[in-house]
């Protein structure tokens, strides 16, 4: 008879174990022997041999929450007003990354200047008591014989440099907003209580810092004054009209609508919007070419064509090829700066035949057998 190792019969009773609930990071911590109330049971370990299989638990075990354990493990080891000044401090943390700097807002940012980085840009030139917008069409034509034309295109050149250099701006504070965010989300999520406590000042600092980033983006967002060092009106002219200030302004992009606009055998119809409606019709200017020209009278398939609407219709393409499309406002004397064009490529349908069907040649085979 072998023996079978070591066996224990009677049912073992071991005494009330307390675990020690400590904070994340700390569970070298010596484990507490006090009476512990969230979780107290009675466990009974019946052992009939050294089979891992054979063992179990008569009782469930208590699971706490990973979070929690955490929570309570630093409220044990703080004062109870340093632990109050703790949770204060992170809840405000909290409420700025979820109002002031949340994911959606920005999101809703980066579309903004997405738009703005295809818009295009405009001198205003108006009268300093009217407001921006306000301007009567029928004035400017007045206001523009007093303008030397050369200082005019000197402000041109002024104002789309002021144009890129916001356009920079604002991907740039959008950058650091986001890199600041990312910054304070991993301090809220740490486990290490100091920086809300001994460090909170530098916190404090960062979220002022990232405030006054957002009140610069959001005052970059809007195009503003140019700034200008010398007058547009000479002295002679001084005197004729009143004092004029300089604004530079956006358009949104003339986009085309890609659902509507399709292409057939040897024409396409073409659709286009703006985000901002205007009060006044717009004038516009439609480009197509064809893409991979192979004979000399294909590379003249291009054209330039001023439309006056939102939609048209474009003849004579050839068959099955693909043609390209550009849509954007006619070039307009106030025009600084236009970084971006919508563009579309579409493919001609193949030529459809013409005439009767043709005629099977010839006499039908016999049918071809498989061989068994």
């Amino acid at each position: 008879m072998g023996a079978s190792g070591p066996e224990v019969t009677p049912t073992q009773t071991l005494p009330r174990v307390s675990p020690w609930v400590g904070g994340r990071g700390r569970s070298d911590r010596p484990a507490h022997t006090g009476p512990s109330t969230r979780c107290s049971q009675t466990v009974n370990l019946q052992v009939t041999g050294l089979d891992p299989d054979r063992m179990k638990l008569d009782s469930p075990q208590c699971l706490l929450d990973q979070e929690e354990v955490g929570e309570a493990g630093d409220r044990q080891l703080l004062e109870p007003e340093t632990w109050r000044t703790y949770a204060e401090r992170r809840n405000a943390l909290r409420k700025f990354l979820t109002v002031d700097l949340s994911p959606q807002l920005l999101k809703r940012h980066h579309a903004r200047v997405e738009l703005l980085r295809k818009c295009s840009y405009y001198i205003e030139i108006l009268p300093k008591h009217l407001a921006l917008g306000d301007q009567n069409p029928r004035v400017l034509p007045t206001t523009f014989q007093f303008i030397e034309p050369q200082k005019f295109q000197r402000m041109k050149k002024v104002g789309a440099t002021q144009a890129k250099i916001q356009l920079l701006l604002l991907g740039e504070l959008l950058e650091q907003l986001g890199h600041g965010r990312s910054e304070l989300d991993a301090l809220l999520e740490s486990p290490d209580p100091q920086p809300f406590l001994a460090g909170w000042g530098l916190v404090e600092q960062r979220l002022a810092d990232l405030s006054a980033v957002m009140d610069s983006f959001l005052a970059t967002m809007v195009p503003g004054r140019l700034h200008i060092k010398h007058r547009l009106v000479s002295d002679i002219n001084a005197t004729k009209i009143p004092n004029l200030q300089v604004t530079l302004s956006a358009k949104t992009p003339v986009t085309f609508d890609r659902e509507e606009s399709v292409a057939h055998q040897d024409w396409a119809s073409l659709r286009w919007s703006v985000t901002l409606q205007p009060a006044a019709p717009e004038q516009f200017e439609l480009r197509y070419k064809l893409l991979d020209p192979q004979t000399q009278q294909e590379r003249v398939q291009y054209s330039i064509i001023p439309v006056a609407a939102y939609a048209f219709d474009v003849p004579n393409l050839l068959p099955n090829r693909s043609y390209e499309f550009t849509i954007k406002r006619v070039e307009g004397y106030t025009l600084v700066y236009e970084p971006w064009l919508d563009s579309l490529t579409l493919q001609t349908g193949p030529r459809a035949l013409e005439g009767p069907a043709p005629r099977r040649l010839g006499k039908l085979g016999p049918a071809l057998t498989t061989p068994s």
